[in-house]
Parts: structure tokens; sequence; C-alpha cells
């Protein structure tokens, strides 16, 4: 990474929830510096402070630095490329259309880290948690001759509900697991939502979020795939099943995790694993990394999304309830924050280490 230099980023998708969170998280980061906010053609010419206005979601209030930013329109790449290093995306556009966005910044040699899915099954786009899986990064290479760029290049942050759970089963692997079911109980903010715009929500749960469980069972396995001759395989095992509910909470997505091994580890086993499981950020000191990326709570009535959805700023995740299973061989609760830890704090943490592994130059 360059020395005592920022580098400088523009948010693209500016107006819209995950928007609004990069930009409460990059406000006075000490690796990035936001010059730039751009949407839709509709918020174009507008200041920030303007085109949010009776939009705002966020807790904290818009930060000054881009208050009196003038939007630029998402689709006017150029002017996007004048002011920045990189992108953050997080546009509301039907899929195909995202995609040709993001592919045709990534051409115009600005890299792109995407909140969004539309690229999350192209064979040579990196699908992160950088905890987890950050030996994807390598397949970069590949995707920028595939494009044609010497810098340009995508990468993608995945589901937000899986981070609940993925995580913590990580560090099993080594014990073969062969089964997973989950249900994942998702919170309003997923769907860019809040009380106030959602008021049915209000004592309701919702026993459907489309596309959620096709995601919730495949994109596991491309995170514990591996590159192979410049393309990413997805893992063949194991088998996972999942439901996705939406229930009446404001952040925190939480998950009911059933699992089966090969060679089945002591409890005490697992506890320790989830105790000792450190990452690439944790040893790189990332700004954006939870000094412990599991907390186990060994409180019968935790994690609890009002108790435990904010630990270590919303970048940790959280686990309890591990206990033997009359079907399985375990089950246990996950939760992590799904607007923070699954959305922009995820790809705010992706971009820190692009930044320190020099993907950024």
């Amino acid at each position: 990474m360059r020395e005592n230099l920022k580098f400088n980023c523009v948010v693209v998708g500016a107006t819209g929830m995950v928007g609004q969170r990069f930009l409460t998280l990059l406000e006075n980061h000490p690796y990035f510096n936001v010059t730039g906010v751009a949407a839709s053609k509709r918020s174009a010419g507008q200041t920030y402070e303007k085109a949010v206005e009776g939009r705002w979601k966020m807790a904290k209030p818009i930060p000054e630095a881009v208050k009196n930013m003038v939007m630029i329109d998402a689709a006017d790449i150029e002017a996007v490329g004048k002011i920045c290093d990189f992108i953050f995306c997080a546009v509301d556009m039907p899929k195909d259309e995202i995609k040709a966005l993001e592919e045709a910044y990534a051409k115009a040699e600005i890299p792109v880290i995407s909140n969004n899915s539309a690229h999350r099954w192209t064979s040579d786009v990196p699908m992160v948690i950088p905890e987890v899986n950050p030996e994807h990064l390598e397949v970069i290479e590949s995707q920028r001759k595939r494009l044609g760029t010497k810098r340009g290049f995508i990468a993608v942050k995945p589901n937000c509900s899986i981070q609940s759970y993925v995580p913590a089963l990580t560090p099993l692997r080594k014990y073969g697991i062969k089964q997973i079911l989950v249900t994942t109980y998702q919170a309003i903010s997923g769907a860019g939502k809040n009380f106030e715009t959602w008021p049915e929500m209000v004592d309701n749960v919702i026993p459907y979020i489309g596309g959620e469980e096709e995601k919730s069972e495949k994109e596991p396995l491309r995170i514990w795939g591996s590159v192979q001759g410049g393309t990413i395989v997805a893992a063949e095992e194991p088998v996972i099943t999942s439901q996705c509910i939406r229930v009446p909470v404001s952040d925190g997505h939480t998950a009911a995790v059933f699992v089966s091994f090969e060679n089945t580890p002591p409890k005490e086993t697992i506890l320790e694993e989830w105790k000792n499981f450190r990452g690439v950020p944790q040893l790189l000191d990332l700004p954006s990394a939870p000094e412990q990326f599991i907390t186990y709570f060994e409180e019968d009535n935790r994690p609890q999304a009002k108790l435990d959805r904010d630990i270590y700023g919303g970048m940790g995740v959280t686990v309890g309830r591990l206990r033997e299973d009359t079907l399985f061989d375990y089950k246990f609760v996950g939760l992590s924050h799904n607007t923070l830890r699954g959305a922009a704090g995820g790809a705010v943490l992706i971009a820190e280490l692009l930044a320190r592994e020099g993907y950024l130059d």
C-alpha cells in the first residue's frame, strides 16, 4: 500500500441504505477518502444532503464532508473515474444492468468493490469474507487478463445472512462437515427498509425472502472453494439446506444451525476452534477487523440481535447455544450485523485487505 497517502473513493449508489452506511463508515477512515457520491440520473446535480432529504436512515448524521457534494450520475463513468482510485458499488438496479455497469467501471481501470450480487458467480470474480477465503483474491490477475486491464477489476462480498454462520463453520471443516441445515431470521434492513417505511413488518413474520435460500445453500460452497486455472471452483461438499425468514428486527441476522461431521469433535474442541480463529485481517490489524472474530456466549439466551449485533463495531460474529442434537451432531445459534459485517462494513474490510495487498496501487 502507498505510504502516508489515502486512496480516493466514490460511493456509487450512495443514496440507498447500504450507500449511506458506506459513507458513515468511511468518515475519517485511515485508508480511504470519499471524493464523490453517485447514484441514479434523477439524483445527479443535487447536493447529497438534498438527494437523501427525508430518506436518511442511519442513526449517525450525514457526514459533513459529503453533505454538499454534488451527486454524479452513476452511468457517467468518466466523471467518476476522474476523482477516484476505486469505487464502492451498492446500486439498486436489475442484475444484468449492474453486471454491465460494474464491468464498464473495471474496464475503465477503476477497481470495483461491490455490495451487489450480480457478479457473485462470475468465475474469475472473488467473493470474499476476508477472514475466511482471502486467497481467492489471487483470481484478480486472471480477471484482469480477461478484461484487458492493468488496474481495473471487480471484487464482491457475499450474501449478508451467510455471515452469521459460515465463519463459525469454517474452522470446523477440518473435521469433515457432511450436512448443514440452517434457518436464518433476517432483519428488515436487509431489504433496505426500516419500520417507518415497512409498517407491515411490525408484529409480523414473513416466511419467504426471494432468492435467499438458494444463496444460503450455494454461496458457502463458493467461499469454501479454491482457485483453479484462473477461476474459482466451488466446493462440492457439504450438503446445505436452508429456510430464510423475515422477522421484525431492525438490524442483525440470526441463524439456527444444525451440523453433522465425518469425525465429530468434542464440544470443548469446537469452542477452542472458535476462540482461536484468526484471519488475515486480524494478523494485519486492518482498521475494520474485529479483535475477536467469533465470540461465544455461555448464556442460554444469547446471542441476541439487540444486545450483540454491534460487537466490535458490528464487525464481529457471535455464537451461542452449542449443544448436541438428536438428528445432527450439533446445533448452535449465530448472529451477525447484516449492514455492517454483512454489507458495507464487509466491503470496506475487503477494500482494506486489497489496499494492504497492493491490488489498489
